[in-house]
């Protein structure tokens, strides 16, 4: 399998600093490849090009009120070991029980992501000792997983250019249920390791990318993709910084036409962010490892977010052997679609494939082509509207409260309202200013009440979150446009007769230069005048 391009995109990593040290700062060179498959000379003067292949291992936490296995309640940050069965802490005597939300929701994301859902599917043991592991082994889906053979398409920006979007496809090798560990909590300061159990035993799918991918941001693209997917389906919050969504990235670099190179594996990476960094990374210090005569070693790293680099853990030259067993406290998981499905069945019983298929919401792609047909906007103003949280929504309430058209609103959102919440690090629904008020502000200015300047005005006033309504702020601070043309004529003509100059050049013929006196107009009046209203004053008092 070639591995695929990038659509162009240059994909910027971090370079080992002096002396070995990790370096953010400026690479001295990128990592890239083109649109047709193709590498890109990446390697030193007179090498050959170099290609990266990436595969992505993703662990995303089920949406459940109770673990895969056990009654225990799912809660982040409860008390250490307060939410722990007997089953949990691996007891005697104690058996699993399916939770059939958990079933459901991976069959869901199955279906979302092109999956054939296997009817029958099987749960294995998989053997390795840790302290946060209590029975030494984890339940899994290693032989017949529950659904296989989908692909996840995804977009991301040619050459850092918004107006040019690439999209391409990753195929989803398999989807699997299993158990998540507890936690180990490493105490330097006492040398001790403390263990919490409460996270062991979650619902976890894994969700497993086949190595289509050739840089950090088209990983990082793909993980985005799947995160807004999951979180519309409702199956997993997907909340990276809760550790809701992990990401093992496997990456490697070969040339072109030889066989694929020695692979690493950067375990649990919590970040898009971090992710895209970590992959440039690797890439670039395993080209630089094998252009100095080294070797790649086939070892698990962990990505060090201060410095800016991977860090080895465990080498994996000796493979594991996992011990892979069938779970013998479990029969096979039996789903059934609307022919299969036995006749008087007890739906509370059974997984239905056909149902849960038809009760599929708008995924995040559906939701782009819709904002575009129905509003017209641009593509990419969809694709960010989308991938922002909740500002999809805050878009659509605005545009239903206010007279703008859409193709104006969005000018808003975009340019002032998400530039403040980036600022300030804020969602669209954390935003100090409601839809209400923001399409309150905009029929303000539709109607001609108010300047574009002093909106902009009202805007800053309405972000400190004072509760004002911008009506109101407009009469404090008198920003109304004037509406007197007496007065605005007044104001023109004496404006005419302080620029002597500027008139002669405008009869002149430079007529460029009445924009200099509709700018001063505009400040005479403190951006209280209608720019088109004090145009025409003044070329009819300029012609006279």
């Amino acid at each position: 399998m070639a591995a695929r391009g990038c659509g162009g995109v240059w994909c910027r990593v971090l370079q080992r600093g002096p002396g070995g040290s990790c370096s953010a700062s400026r690479p001295r060179r990128a990592v890239a490849c083109n649109a047709r498959g193709g590498a890109v000379p990446l390697g030193q003067s007179g090498l050959a090009p170099w290609a990266a292949v990436v595969g992505l291992e993703i662990h995303a936490q089920i949406t459940s009120n109770s673990k895969l296995f056990s009654g225990s309640q799912v809660q982040f940050a409860a008390p250490p070991n307060s939410l722990v069965s007997f089953f949990d802490a691996s007891l005697p005597g104690t058996l699993p029980v399916l939770n059939r939300r958990c079933v459901e929701a991976t069959v869901m994301t199955g279906l979302a992501l092109n999956c054939t859902i296997n009817k029958k599917s099987l749960f294995d043991r998989k053997h390795y000792f840790y302290a946060d592991l209590p029975a030494g082994y984890q339940i899994t889906q290693q032989r017949v997983p529950i659904a296989v053979n989908g692909s996840l398409s995804y977009s991301l920006c040619k050459d850092n250019k918004m107006s040019q979007m690439v999209t391409k496809t990753v195929r989803i090798k398999q989807i699997q249920l299993e158990q998540d560990s507890g936690k180990s909590l490493h105490d330097d300061a006492r040398s001790q390791t403390l263990i919490d159990l409460n996270r062991a035993g979650v619902g976890l799918m894994e969700v497993v990318m086949e190595p289509d991918m050739c840089c950090g941001e088209e990983a990082a693209a793909a993980v985005r993709e799947l995160q807004l997917i999951l979180q519309t389906l409702g199956s997993s919050q997907a909340i990276m910084a809760e550790g809701q969504l992990r990401v093992d990235a496997n990456i490697s670099v070969h040339h072109p036409g030889e066989p694929y190179g020695v692979r690493t594996e950067v375990k649990n990476i919590n970040s898009i962010r971090f992710l895209a960094k970590a992959v440039d990374y690797e890439i670039q210090r395993q080209i630089k490892e094998l252009e100095n005569g080294g070797t790649v070693l086939n070892e698990t790293r962990a990505f060090d977010s201060k410095l800016g680099c991977t860090v080895p853990m465990r080498d994996k030259e000796g493979k594991q052997d996992y011990r892979f067993m069938p779970e013998p406290n479990l029969p096979p998981l039996i789903l059934y679609d609307a022919k299969s499905l036995p006749a008087n069945v007890n739906h509370q019983q059974v997984v239905n494939i056909d149902w849960i298929h038809e009760r599929l919401p708008d995924l995040p792609s559906v939701k782009r082509a819709k904002l575009v047909e129905l509003y017209g906007i641009l593509p990419e103003h969809s694709f960010t509207l989308v991938n922002e949280d909740g500002l999809m929504d805050f878009f659509e309430d605005v545009v239903k409260q206010t007279q703008m058209k859409p193709k104006k609103v969005i000018g808003w959102i975009l340019s002032d309202l998400l530039s403040h919440l980036k600022q300030h690090s804020l969602t669209a629904k954390e935003s100090p200013i409601s839809s209400f008020l923001l399409a309150d502000l905009l029929n303000l200015l539709e109607n001609g009440d108010i300047s574009s300047s002093a909106a902009k005005q009202v805007f800053e006033e309405l972000w400190k979150g004072e509760g004002k309504t911008p009506l109101e702020i407009v009469k404090e601070k008198q920003l109304e446009l004037i509406q007197d043309q007496e007065e605005l004529e007044q104001i023109c003509q004496a404006v005419i007769d302080e620029r002597e100059k500027e008139v002669m050049a405008i009869k002149g013929g430079n007529e460029k230069v009445i924009n200099k006196l509709i700018g001063l107009v505009r400040k005479a009046t403190r951006g209280r005048a209608n720019p088109l209203l004090v145009k025409q004053i003044l070329e009819k008092k300029l012609s006279e």
